[in-house]
């Protein structure tokens, strides 16, 4: 039976990242993946707040680069789907759907997904005018109009962020009140760069290479807008904050989570020793690229010294 030192689940930035430095560390590692390496960030056409990225970078050149690496420092790749894990004990079981693997140590990297936000057009647009994420794209809308989907806290905090780069923000709420924490709601609703439809669904995002239009419906009445770009502008954005899940239903009840993510400490360290997880799946403040590669640096160091303690 083949153990190695490591399996890292997940191959987005904070997976690569771990491989990166688990493979510089002369460590026997194996990631595991199901799709294409990169996660959420291969949506990504243009990244220009990850540190030395002068020029114009996108998500699947940073990860193509990061994938190389890898490859340079001799880390194993699968893809596979993991279907059960047992954590407990010296030797961790990552069951696949084709082949079952063996480590001392596990860094889980499976991060977390946005959830839809279930209109018609929204996988034509996904990261052609549509995004999920407002400090990521957010400086890419100066001075157009925006509009925010949802009414929690989420959604009125990028509303209010978003009110830096954008001309107009828009929040569409299918209830009368927001979700939102009051203290929000206020800020919110003094901003004299947003504005509120409430009581109303987005049904379906149009147009060509770009968002052109939206339709919107009414729920209390039926009555249908449609909503087009600013000539001058021939386009807008739309952003959808209707919720996040973490990827993380195979370690209920195996690990401690908040609110479906896992949690650690500073050292990426789950309440599980060898078990480590990184990335937007563990319980954090900011879920950005920078905090992912960072966290997977951490993780694969944490390892090393464990596996050295466990010699």
């Amino acid at each position: 039976m083949k153990i190695f030192d490591l399996i890292i689940i997940g191959a987005g930035p904070a997976g690569l990242s771990a491989g990166i430095y688990a493979g510089r560390a002369m460590l026997d590692t194996l990631i595991i993946e199901k799709d294409l390496e990169g996660g959420q960030i291969l949506q990504t056409s243009e990244i220009e707040n990850y540190p030395g990225s002068l020029d114009i970078e996108s998500g699947p050149t940073l990860i193509d680069r990061m994938v190389e690496q890898v490859k340079k420092f001799g880390v194993n790749k699968v893809t596979d789907t993991v279907v059960d894990v047992s954590l407990d004990g010296e030797i961790k079981v990552i069951k696949c759907e084709k082949e079952t693997y063996h480590a001392k140590t596990i860094i889980i990297a499976g991060g977390a997904a946005a959830v839809p936000i279930g209109v018609e057009g929204e996988d034509k647009f996904r990261g052609r005018g549509l995004s999920y994420c407002a400090t990521c794209d957010g400086p890419f809308f100066r001075n157009l109009n925006v509009y925010v989907v949802g009414g929690g806290d989420s959604a009125v905090q990028e509303a209010i962020y978003l009110t830096r780069f954008a001309k107009k923000v828009t929040i569409i709420h299918r209830r009368q009140e927001l979700r939102a924490a009051k203290s929000l709601q206020e800020k919110a609703f003094k901003n004299e760069k947003i504005d509120f439809i409430l009581d109303t669904v987005l049904k379906k995002i149009t147009g060509g290479d770009v968002i052109e239009g939206m339709i919107l419906e009414n729920i209390k009445n039926g009555n249908i807008t449609e909503i087009k770009a600013d000539p001058d502008d021939g386009t807008f954005g739309v952003f959808g904050f209707v919720g996040y899940k973490p990827k993380s239903d195979l370690y209920t009840g195996k690990l401690s989570t908040e609110n479906g993510y896992i949690i650690t400490d500073e050292d990426m360290r789950t309440n599980i020793p060898g078990v480590f997880a990184v990335g937007d799946i563990r319980k954090k403040s900011l879920r950005q690229v920078v905090t992912a590669v960072a966290d997977g640096a951490i993780a694969a160091v944490q390892t090393e010294k464990y596996l050295e303690e466990m010699a």
